[in-house]
């Protein structure tokens, strides 16, 4: 089965429920840098700091007042000010990639839920963070002295897709499930994890698990229908973006082998579905 080598990290923050972790995790401070100091007399608490930053972030982008806001609401414990700094290192963005700082980052919002439930508008951030580590645990960072865990990678999922519903990671549960990467290689299960991202829109969920329906795999039985469906739906979202390409070469190769019945009832389907989510 031809399928994306990527495991999705992506930073969405929108999920529920949340399950501590151990504190086996547990990670050294992110080191404030002393000319962010200053900072603390800027400032009356991080939550009010980070309102500033969100106040001037549009416009100031991360610079000067407004990236010293971050890093203190940050190492003042915001969750939302965390995982913004993990994302702009994780990216690049306003400041130079550091896939470890990124990493400790992600990490402390992980360990902070041994210690209290998220408030509600924090939930997303928690799974978002889940996701995040596990990624970061499955692939490794060269010269950072954290090696691949394929392991840990497959609790910090499990804990993402089982307690918060987090699409992301149901998807990479079902590739690794899929690929026996840490887990017992296991087709049915995988597809029962791709199922629950794919229904939630999770495009890649929608294009592997159309793939491995269209196909059939051990314990999966070849559904041709289903999978065009899906893989109907994973091309529509997929437009002409490179990266996407595979998911293009997927549904191309599905509908030249595909019968005019195969075709018909995929519509079908599809229109249930559509009509199953109004």
């Amino acid at each position: 089965m031809r399928t994306s080598n990527r495991i999705a990290f992506r930073f969405v923050v929108f999920c529920g429920g949340v399950l501590s972790v151990a504190s086996a995790y547990a990670l050294d401070d992110v080191k404030t840098p002393a000319g962010d100091r200053t900072a603390m007399q800027m400032f009356k608490d991080p939550r009010q700091a980070m309102s500033q930053f969100l106040r001037d972030y549009p416009r100031e982008g991360a610079a000067g007042t407004s990236l010293e806001a971050l890093r203190y609401a940050a190492d003042g414990g915001e969750p939302l000010a965390r995982w913004k700094l993990g994302a702009m290192y994780a990216s690049g963005d306003g400041v130079k990639r550091d896939d470890s700082r990124a990493y400790e980052y992600f990490l402390k919002i992980v360990q902070a839920y041994d210690e209290a439930e998220p408030s509600p508008r924090e939930r997303g951030i928690v799974a978002s963070a889940f996701v995040a580590v596990g990624a970061y645990a499955l692939n490794g960072i060269p010269g950072a002295q954290i090696d691949r865990d394929p392991d840990r990678a497959l609790r910090m999922f499990t804990v993402a897709a089982t307690e918060f519903r987090d699409p992301n990671a149901q998807y990479n549960l079902g590739r690794m499930y899929l690929d026996g990467e840490g887990p017992r290689k296991d087709a049915r299960r995988g597809a029962q994890w791709l199922r629950l991202a794919a229904d939630k829109n999770h495009m890649e969920a929608q294009a592997l698990l159309g793939q491995l329906y269209f196909d059939g795999a051990d314990g999966v039985a070849r559904q041709r229908a289903m999978g065009l469906m899906y893989l109907t739906m994973a091309r529509e979202a997929a437009g002409d973006r490179k990266a996407n390409h595979w998911i293009v070469d997927s549904y191309n190769r599905a509908m030249d082998v595909a019968s005019g019945t195969d075709r018909q009832a995929a519509l079908a389907y599809l229109r249930d579905h559509l009509d199953g989510r109004r």
